[in-house]
């Protein structure tokens, strides 16, 4: 009998011990539902740069950090059941990840006060109260009005450029409705025609001859990957030749299999990240990642969102420890308002976070999507609206 107490008082002391040398995040992502491809190098991303942190780094205030990756297969119940879980095991922070989860996850994390940051950066995620809820950069306010601004730059003729918006029918897809609209109005653009369709279309020709019909002559669309590829398909299915324009969400690796032969030279999107030929601090960490845990060939704006994603938390739980001296999940909120223009080697723009704003950047540029999987920048780094947009290249 004694034994036995003396065992089970080294395991609890050891499993103490354990518990006090980790420090616990979690993320809720989407790994085998609806776009679950862009979710899986997100959890790549995230993972390996953890992985780099605790081998390399030797984690934060001398503490390795613990990350539990569960998947919730783009379904918000099943989501809102991790993050709940998440929450009553109080880890320090807590990233989730599409628009619809983000908003509806905000009750929970603002009643168990656990900081977290979204990977869509759906605006109605920053609704108030915006307390505990994180975006690692602008909202997709910040790509409608980065992707007009460039097509107003663009457009000859001295009619105003008529624009049509595909989209999907859910929370996601719809965040660029009101933006475009807003900015169209005050700067001369016409939108001529919404078409919104279920994600799992697999045939988009209708609404793609809807916007023919209605003389758009630029696409701007808000859907996923696989989608993108529908779209083109669907318009050389119609002889519809014009410029297609999409957010920072429009690649994964899957995208260019798929790709081969349909995208050519008329895709285009925002993506205020680090490109190769940027060279950039950034740009070598990521390659070193690459290099060290080969989850991916080569540059990949998914995996580059774990990345990113991954180091915010970081970057966070840092400030925490030399703030407080532990990683208390509100004193980690309290550390993450305290950014200010945090660098983080260019991979994205300087992250700002402030009691009233959690949006981290408002800076875009246009870039196009090639074939082969690389990007050519179509403009300088530019915030919206403020008469910074310099073209370096048109749509041919």
């Amino acid at each position: 009998m004694k034994k036995v107490v003396v065992i089970s008082f080294i395991c609890a002391i050891f499993l103490a011990t354990v518990s006090y040398a980790q420090v616990k995040i979690g993320a809720v992502i989407n790994m085998t539902g609806p776009a679950s491809s862009w979710g899986i190098y997100h959890a790549k991303g995230h993972q390996d740069y953890i992985k780099y942190v605790n081998e390399v780094k030797g984690g934060v205030g001398g503490k390795k950090i613990d990350l539990t990756v569960v998947d919730h297969a783009y379904k918000i119940p099943e989501g809102l059941k991790h993050v709940k879980k998440f929450c009553e095991e109080k880890v320090s922070m807590l990233a989730t990840w599409d628009t619809g989860l983000g908003i509806q996850t905000k009750p929970i994390i603002q009643e168990y006060k656990i900081p977290t940051i979204n990977y869509s950066v759906g605006q109605d995620i920053l609704k108030p109260p915006i307390d505990y809820m994180y975006l690692p950069f602008g909202t997709y306010i910040l790509d409608s009005y980065a992707v007009l601004e460039y097509i107003k730059a663009i457009h000859k003729g001295k009619e105003q450029p008529k624009v049509g918006l595909l989209t999907y029918n859910n929370a996601y897809g719809k965040t660029i409705h009101e933006p475009s609209k807003e900015y169209a109005k005050k700067h001369g653009i016409n939108i001529v025609g919404i078409e919104e369709f279920p994600p799992a279309t697999v045939d988009l020709s209708t609404q793609l001859l809807k916007l023919k019909q209605a003389g758009a002559e630029y696409v701007f669309m808000q859907i996923l990957p696989a989608g993108v590829i529908t779209a083109l398909k669907a318009a050389d299915q119609i002889g519809y030749k014009v410029p297609f324009f999409g957010t920072w969400t429009s690649t994964d690796p899957d995208f260019f299999k798929l790709g081969k032969g349909i995208i050519r030279d008329r895709l285009f999107m925002q993506f205020c990240g680090a490109l190769p030929q940027d060279d950039t601090p950034g740009i070598k960490l990521y390659n070193e990642l690459v290099k060290r845990y080969k989850s991916v060939t080569g540059f990949d704006t998914s995996y580059w969102e774990g990345i990113i994603i991954a180091m915010i938390m970081e970057r966070a739980l840092e400030k925490s420890y030399k703030m407080f001296g532990n990683f208390e999940p509100v004193n980690v909120n309290k550390a993450l308002e305290s950014f200010k223009n945090e660098d983080f080697g260019g991979l994205i723009p300087p992250v700002t976070y402030t009691k009233d704003n959690h949006e981290g950047s408002f800076v875009a540029r246009i870039v196009q999507i090639h074939e082969d999987a690389t990007y050519t920048p179509m403009t300088n780094f530019f915030a919206p609206g403020k008469g910074q947009i310099k073209v370096l290249r048109a749509p041919k």
